[in-house]
């Protein structure tokens, strides 16, 4: 496709080489005829293409064209320049512009081209660019801001991941014009000092060539010089003008997707009041004033007509409108309900009463869809996979300051807050209490008091942990995703975690999947990790641990355990400390034996077999050995052989919550184990 010439390629590369060739080359005087009508041609498309773009985006490409343009312009210049004091014959569009429009006088012909400059350089020129300028800094630094809207609407659903992508690449491509832009507009105050120099240079070579070399009288040399030089002067600077005009129209616009025309006219003549009084005003100085009473009274009768026009069609459209809106209404009620939306599922939704919309809502100074973004990059970043969207809605049907988290649309947890106060948790060590109101952290269910703003500062300085209300959502929040994560990772979530490590380890991937594991198999192992805390961020070690391990078995609990001695320096890391004294739980040689004793496998995988009441005894001691150490302020970690840990913790997730159950290759080896009891039945 590269080495494919296209006919657009063609005509741009000789655009531009034409420009360089007519400095270099000398132009006859009817080819030189021929660019100027085209150059001319090109500004009035350049200034109808931005009078009439209903956004910016549509030219992003404009300060490519000021450049391109204003090059070509420049050597026209030369080239204009190069017949009128070799030949004095530089065409037929020179010489009208020199007599037609400057009126074949050069001192008017001079008046008109030196107003045309002032008009170019210091009104549009100027004025284009410090408004170009003032653009560019505020659009750069709105961009955050404008960034965490996007994020925060597609975190509530408002758009889709795909729209989403495409308002972020909108932003970016609005900020690098206008970036641009700031720096394109010195082309065009360059074109106009650049014009205005050349001018005087021929001016004042032309009258001495006629002197000197055709022994013609200093006025009339002057005299035909002038007005030829005036003449090329005018047939650059018009386009130069329409160009300089193009440039502010396009960044006076905004940003904007409007019809700017139609937007204009119903700017200006959209109020009949504005346009009874104009006219009203016109005809008082027509009859009053010695101005021309048939002008001025016509002009009235025109803007009174108009205003008589515009009332009557304002209200016309009212009425349509209204006429419009009833019959959507009832098109919207005879429409049968279109359920199919009705079946998708959100993976993960918040949905809480009245009295927490303002959390939610940024204008009222509402931080929470901040903190839901957050909380997505803390899990990204934590854990190694995406979050999917998390939705927010309001419900009406739940206590004022009652939230509630669904995972697939079932509740699983709920809480409730008090709005204007805040949650004060003993960490321990505090001793003098403060009133406040009993409840439960809903996180992780701990003793706390609801606390007013005024009592805040006391309860922090005696030691008190204090969180507002939209922290202790967000915790609980993330602590529900992070219980929950394993089953969020759907096939398509670990189609994309492949598809990105294919980018820089493709051999990897390719010997993996799909010749040795599937991708549903690759799933489960990932869940297995994700249920019990582990991160695949690494994912790069972890296919090759399974890449080394597959051709031996493709028992997906086996992998696990294999990826997680691979993994052991993060998970010795995590609940251990190196180089101290690590106290644990060990289990009794004899239990892990009558484990693997009971051990049943079969073409879906192992089971345990152990009799009900064997599997109670032991969970019983595994029980009293966690006491032991809550008791001590410890969090209870059970050690145990490679071989026997994943059937020990598949045991222990019947009775326990999020019991840490790690084998000895999991343990890093300067990481120094105390067994603080054992369990043994």
């Amino acid at each position: 496709m590269n080495g494919v010439v296209k006919r657009t390629d063609i005509g741009v590369a000789g655009y531009l080489l034409a420009a360089i060739m007519f400095l270099i080359i000398p132009m006859p005087s009817f080819m030189l005829d021929i660019m100027l009508a085209f150059n001319i041609s090109i500004a009035l498309v350049i200034l109808m293409n931005c009078l009439f773009s209903t956004e910016v985006l549509q030219m992003s490409n404009f300060p490519t064209i000021l450049l391109f343009s204003t090059i070509f312009r420049i050597s026209l210049n030369v080239s204009s320049t190069r017949l009128i004091l070799t030949t004095g014959n530089p065409g037929n569009v020179v010489s009208t512009f020199g007599q037609f429009v400057g009126g074949n006088d050069i001192i008017i012909g001079a008046i008109v081209f030196i107003i045309l400059i002032i008009v170019q350089f210091v009104v549009i020129n100027k004025g284009t660019e410090r408004v170009a300028e003032v653009t560019a800094r505020f659009t750069l630094d709105a961009m955050p801001g404008k960034q965490m809207a996007i994020d925060a609407d597609l975190n509530t659903g408002a758009i889709t991941d795909k729209e989403a992508i495409a308002a972020r690449q909108k932003l970016q491509d609005e900020s690098n014009f206008f970036g641009s832009m700031d720096g394109a507009t010195k082309y065009v105050k360059g074109d106009a000092t650049a014009g205005l120099i050349i001018t005087f240079v021929n001016l004042l070579g032309g009258t001495t060539m006629g002197i000197l070399r055709q022994g013609m009288a200093a006025g009339d040399a002057l005299n035909q010089y002038g007005i030829l030089t005036i003449g090329d002067g005018l047939a650059s600077q018009i386009p130069s003008l329409s160009i300089s005009l193009a440039t502010g129209i396009l960044i006076t616009k905004g940003s904007k997707e409007a019809d700017f025309s139609g937007t204009l006219i119903r700017q200006l003549f959209g109020v009949p009041k504005v346009l009874f009084i104009v006219g009203a005003a016109l005809m008082l100085l027509g009859v009053s004033t010695p101005l021309n009473t048939l002008l001025f009274l016509g002009f009235g009768g025109m803007f009174i007509i108009a205003g008589l026009s515009m009332q009557r069609s304002i209200g016309e459209e009212t009425i349509e409108q209204e006429v419009a809106e009833e019959e959507e209404a009832a098109e919207e009620i005879r429409r049968p309900e279109n359920v199919v939306s009705l079946l998708s599922v959100d993976p993960i939704e918040l949905e809480f009463g009245y009295g927490i919309i303002p959390l939610a809502d940024v204008n009222q100074g509402g931080d929470l869809l901040d903190r839901v973004v957050m909380i997505r990059r803390q899990i990204a970043l934590e854990l190694g996979t995406v979050v999917p969207i998390i939705r927010l809605r309001d419900n009406i049907q739940l206590n004022p300051n009652q939230y509630i988290i669904k995972i697939k649309g079932i509740q699983v947890t709920e809480g409730e807050i008090m709005f204007d106060h805040y949650m004060a948790m003993n960490p321990g060590y505090v001793e003098e209490e403060i009133t406040g109101i009993e409840t439960f952290e809903p996180s992780f269910h701990l003793p706390a008091l609801w606390i007013t703003e005024s009592q805040r500062e006391r309860a922090e300085s005696l030691g008190y942990t204090v969180v507002d209300p939209p922290s202790i959502i967000a915790t609980h929040l993330t602590e529900v995703i992070r219980s929950h994560i394993s089953e969020l990772l759907t096939r398509q979530d670990v189609q994309n975690l492949v598809d990105n490590l294919k980018e820089t380890n493709p051999v990897l991937v390719d010997e993996l999947i799909p010749s040795q594991l599937g991708l549903g198999e690759v799933q489960k192992i990932l869940q297995n990790l994700l249920k019990e805390g582990i991160s695949i961020r690494d994912l790069l070690s972890i296919f090759e641990i399974l890449a080394d391990r597959s051709s031996t078995t493709r028992d997906t609990d086996v992998l696990t355990e294999y990826v997680r001695q691979g993994l052991k320096r993060a998970i010795s890391g995590r609940y251990f400390a190196p180089n101290e004294e690590n106290v644990v739980i060990t289990v009794d040689p004899k239990v892990e034996q009558e484990i693997m004793s009971s051990i049943k496998q079969t073409e879906q995988g192992a089971y345990l077999t152990l009799d009900p009441q064997r599997v109670r005894a032991i969970m019983d001691a595994t029980e009293e050995q966690t006491k032991k150490m809550e008791e001590q302020g410890r969090t209870p970690i059970v050690v145990c052989s490679p071989i026997v840990r994943m059937y020990f913790k598949k045991l222990a997730d019947d009775y326990f919550d999020d019991l840490v159950v790690v084998s000895y290759n999991e343990v890093e080896s300067n990481v120094e184990l105390k067994s603080l009891g054992m369990v043994s039945v």
